[in-house]
């Protein structure tokens, strides 16, 4: 799976690595709902991290569809508010079963 972080680049996902995003995705989700900036914060740079330490960058000339799209690492909590779904910024349901 392809994976854009805004303002970065892309990279290029295994499926089996989902089960952690969603988790840090349910902990972000519920730090923007309770408006906490400081957890926001911190688990937004966790789930960066984790998607920049997972994958591996595609070249910067790629051209590659993005299945999933996160926000840059100094994005705000209203920003990252207007992105999420009922399911966060990652749906359960990714990645897609086949």
């Amino acid at each position: 799976m392809i994976v854009r972080i805004m303002g970065e680049g892309q990279v290029r996902l295994d499926d089996s690595h989902f089960p952690k995003l969603n988790e840090l995705d349910d902990e972000l989700m519920a730090e923007v709902e309770q408006d906490d900036k400081e957890g926001f914060r911190r688990t937004l740079a966790a789930l960066l991290d984790a998607v920049r330490t997972m994958g591996a960058p595609l070249p910067d000339d790629a051209l590659e569809p993005s299945e999933l799209i996160l926000p840059a690492p100094d994005a705000t909590i209203e920003q990252v508010r207007a992105m999420l779904s009922d399911d966060g910024l990652i749906p359960d349901e990714y990645p897609a079963k086949s």
